[in-house]
This record gives structure tokens, sequence and C-alpha cells, in this order.
């Protein structure tokens, strides 16, 4: 039997450590609501303050089974919380503990967080079988 996996690490700079620690006051009481959830809504990664005390970075990362959505659901609700501005992007890599079709990959993200939503993203899959078929992979 394969296991699948979805993972990625990234920065997301919130721009001050107060926000930082905000952020993180956030994830943690989502986390604790999540626990008797049936939809967790911050499950599938985890978020943690880089260069504390005077950072404004966090890493997000994947607990061992990512969740893409889950992230940009999170930083949306960031944005949002937090006044966040600009654009913020992440990539993942799809991945499978024995060899099988189908089973790698990845993709990436692209959020404008002012406009509070997601404006752009690739799949390499997709990408791949559109080339494949002789269409134009960038359209």
């Amino acid at each position: 039997m394969a296991d699948y996996f979805t993972h990625f690490s990234c920065l997301l700079d919130v721009g001050t450590p107060d926000k930082a620690v905000r952020a993180l006051a956030l994830f943690q009481s989502l986390r604790e609501a999540d626990q008797d959830a049936e939809d967790p809504e911050v499950a599938g990664f985890d978020l943690v303050r880089q260069d504390a005390p005077d950072g404004s970075a966090l890493w997000i990362h994947d607990d061992e089974h990512g969740d893409v959505e889950a992230v940009i659901r999170f930083v949306l609700r960031l944005a949002e919380e937090l006044d966040l501005t600009g654009l913020w992007g992440f990539q993942y890599a799809l991945t499978c503990s024995r060899p099988r079709l189908d089973a790698f990959g990845g993709g990436a993200h692209v959020i404008d967080l002012g406009a509070r939503k997601s404006i752009g993203w690739t799949s390499s899959q997709e990408w791949l079988a559109a080339a494949l078929n002789g269409e134009d992979p960038h359209a």
C-alpha cells in the first residue's frame, strides 16, 4: 500500500513582531477549536515564528500530510485580521511512498493579501497534460 503526501515549507512576513504574535495567537485559538471539529480549519500545517522575539516572519509547513487549501484559508483570514497587503505565494509538492503513476507533482498558489483572494495557481500535472496534448500550457 502506498502513502501519499503533500509537502510545503514557506515564509509569510506579517510586517511587525506584534502582528506575528497576533497571528500565532489566532492560529492557537483555531487549533484548540479544531480539536472537536468535524472539518478542522487549521489542520494539515503548522505555524512557527521565525527569529523570535524580534521577527515578523512566520514559517508555514506541513505536518506530514499538508493541506494546501487550509493554508490558503488561514492566510486569507490573517490578511483580514492583520490588514496585510501585497502578493504572497507558496509552492507545494505531491509525493508518494512508492512509485505510482500520477502520484508525483506539485503546484503553486499566489494570493493578493490586500484584495483577500487567490489570484492564480498552477499544477504541474495539468501543465504537463496540456503540453502533451499540444495545448499552450501557459494560456
